[in-house]
C-alpha cells in the first residue's frame, strides 16, 4: 500500500475531498482530509465516513492510519 492509493480511495469515497497522505513504510500513514461533506457532522461521523471509503483495506493492507478531518471552513481557521 502506498499514500497515493489511500488518497485515491478516500477521494473516490468522499467526492470533492482534498486529501494529503504521508507515510513511507507501507503500513503506517498520516492524512489530512478536507471535505464539505463533513459539514454538520461530528468527529465520529466524519471518521466513519473515512473508514467507509477505505473499506476492508483498513486493518489489512493499511495497518495504521492517523488522520484529521476538516470542513473547508475549519481548515481555513486552523491553517
Amino acid at each position: 500500500m502506498n499514500p497515493q492509493i489511500i488518497k485515491q480511495l478516500i477521494e473516490s469515497g468522499l467526492p470533492g475531498a482534498d486529501v494529503t497522505v504521508e507515510g513511507d513504510d507501507g503500513t503506517h500513514f498520516n492524512a489530512n482530509i478536507v471535505c464539505e461533506l463533513f459539514s454538520g457532522k461530528n468527529m465520529l461521523q466524519q471518521h466513519r465516513m473515512v473508514y467507509k471509503a477505505l473499506g476492508d483495506k483498513i486493518g489489512n493492507e493499511i495497518h495504521a492510519l492517523s488522520f484529521k478531518t476538516f470542513t473547508p471552513q475549519e481548515y481555513k481557521k486552523n491553517k
